[in-house]
């Protein structure tokens, strides 16, 4: 019963087929949920483009997901280079700590 797969229909909404694009990310969490707004920050101006809730169970399963998944891509197309910080996000009220929370 155990090695059987399920087949799962998903709805796929015509509205999110195209994806958002993100720039920048911001993280915040509570005891029993994470919350992702994905951002895209132009110089003048910016808009939260989605805002992800999950739980801290399915947080660790996507952090270990796209562990593998840059594994991945590394091995085929080379390192990636991390992104510096966006500056906005070093001056908000003085961040000194806690900087990879906001890519």
């Amino acid at each position: 019963m155990g090695d059987q797969k399920r087949e799962i229909k998903l709805h796929f909404p015509e509205a999110l087929q195209g994806g958002v694009y993100s720039n920048r990310m911001l993280v915040t969490h509570t005891k029993e949920e994470f919350i992702v707004d994905f951002m895209m920050v132009a110089p003048s101006s910016g808009a939260v483009t989605a805002r992800v809730i999950m739980s801290p169970g399915h947080v660790k399963r996507i952090i270990r997901a796209l562990q593998e998944d840059v594994s991945k891509y590394e091995s085929k197309f080379g390192e990636i280079t991390e992104a510096e910080v966006p500056l906005e996000f070093r001056e908000l009220n003085g961040l000194t700590t806690d900087l990879d929370r906001y890519t």
